[in-house]
């Protein structure tokens, strides 16, 4: 009996040998089919496509957690640093009078204007006060070019906490909101690269 099981385990150890010598000869091949196999279905994250959202306000109110692991972010690159903009001030009557306080789409004061200069201003998002109802994004698509959209956050390696705040995303098997998305903007997506959208060479925050 134990001479089988020597016999075994030397025909096992020649076969790993064998599957080693394999993926050596692949070279690159061999790495790239590793990496494709560790995104492979149990390392994928939920995503909001933005092409699909209509910021319908669900983000808000069909997450597990509260406040909604989904935040609006901006892509600075794509802004017009509008001195009016729709994503910030509800100037649907179209006068410039409505630019005030009064007039603020965000519910929680979770975007910070700040001023460049002439005509123009940055918008920046308070992540920790947004609550994802879509205002914000609604308007600037809307009538805007579409910089502010929403994303599920998820936590950040620890080499690169700082950059962006950390997420709050379980990842759930079944996302809530993603059951209740009237437009099925939701989305599976590489946990290893969690935000592919709206890049156009600069990061979104």
């Amino acid at each position: 009996m134990a001479r089988t099981t020597n016999q075994v385990s030397r025909r096992d150890v020649l076969r790993a040998g064998g599957r080693g010598a394999a993926l050596a000869g692949l070279g690159v091949t061999g790495a790239v089919l590793v990496i494709q196999h560790r995104d492979a279905p149990g390392e994928l994250v939920w995503q909001i496509d933005p092409e699909k959202c209509t910021a319908c306000g669900n983000c808000e109110t069909h997450c597990v957690l509260t406040p909604s692991a989904v935040k609006c972010l901006h892509t600075h690159v794509m802004c017009g640093r509008c001195g009016f903009c729709f994503g910030y001030y509800d100037l649907r009557g179209g006068s410039e009078a409505h630019a005030g306080v009064e007039y603020q789409l965000c519910p929680t004061d979770a975007i910070r204007r700040e001023y460049l200069g002439g005509p123009y201003f940055e918008y920046l998002i308070e992540e920790a006060d947004c609550i994802a109802c879509g205002l914000c994004v609604k308007g600037c698509t809307g009538s805007g070019n579409g910089s502010l959209y929403l994303q599920v956050r998820h936590p950040m390696p620890a080499a690169l906490r700082g950059a962006t705040p950390d997420g709050t995303c379980v990842n759930c098997n079944q996302c809530a909101i993603a059951v209740a998305c009237p437009s099925d903007a939701f989305v599976r997506v590489p946990a290893s690269d969690p935000y592919p959208f709206r890049r156009l060479g600069g990061a979104a925050h």
